[in-house]
């Protein structure tokens, strides 16, 4: 593993333990170049209660690795989080820049009506 991936680990453990001592839903982001995901996690950390991704068939159809598919994923997780009964999560971007596709995801997930 090169020394960025290992920073983004490192950055990422230190904001899930602070999730976990507090006991929150969490909302995790991974992005690749081609693809983002997301999933809403339960507090205890062992079950994911809802995701979404670009790999879904109704957001497949265009282009998967810019902002506005990554918004389509934002709006679609807050959808799917709701059925689950979840209202309020802690963002969890995986040590990621809250810049660009992981804000878009989390503007997306606000306006849905998620709370964090």
């Amino acid at each position: 593993m090169n020394e960025k991936t290992e920073s983004r680990l490192r950055r990422a453990r230190r904001s899930r333990i602070r999730m976990r001592t507090a006991g929150a839903v969490r909302l995790s982001v991974h992005r690749t170049p081609r693809h983002i995901y997301a999933q809403v996690i339960g507090a205890e950390g062992d079950k994911v209660l809802a995701s979404a991704s670009t790999l879904d068939k109704d957001l497949r159809g265009g282009a998967t690795g810019n902002v506005e598919a990554a918004a389509k994923v934002g709006a679609l997780i807050a959808e799917r989080a709701k059925a689950a009964g979840v209202s309020a999560v802690s963002f969890d971007r995986s040590g990621f820049k809250y810049h660009g596709r992981v804000k878009a995801l989390a503007d997306a997930a606000r306006e849905g009506g998620l709370e964090f």
